[in-house]
């Protein structure tokens, strides 16, 4: 399994915790929440293409209602195959991470 980007994991994370209500705005939202960031919405979309061309995130089509800017929206889910990747990200993290102590603990 190809491993995820960074930023791919943080953003399927977003999508995973948002649910039903992930959908570009609220991603970015979320991604800069995490982050402590600020993120162009922009920035998200390619990550967001790798993560459907690879089958990690479904899109579905908003709602059609009333609001024309509810109507052009694209929901985002997150995939079996997804969870798995972040599955595996998660184990691969956490393996690195054994036996070394908080970088910003450590001195020279």
């Amino acid at each position: 399994m190809k491993l995820l980007s960074r930023i791919e994991e943080i953003i399927l994370l977003a999508v995973l915790r948002l649910g039903a209500d992930a959908y570009g705005l609220t991603i970015c939202r979320e991604v800069s929440r995490v982050t402590e960031k600020d993120w162009l919405v922009g920035a998200i979309y390619a990550p967001l293409a790798r993560l459907h061309k690879n089958g990690h995130v479904e899109i579905r089509p908003g709602p059609q209602g009333v609001d024309p800017a509810e109507n052009r929206r694209i929901y985002y889910l997150v995939t079996p195959q997804g969870l798995e990747a972040l599955g595996e990200t998660r184990r691969i993290t956490a393996r690195g991470w054994l036996g070394l102590s908080d970088p910003k603990t450590e001195r020279p």
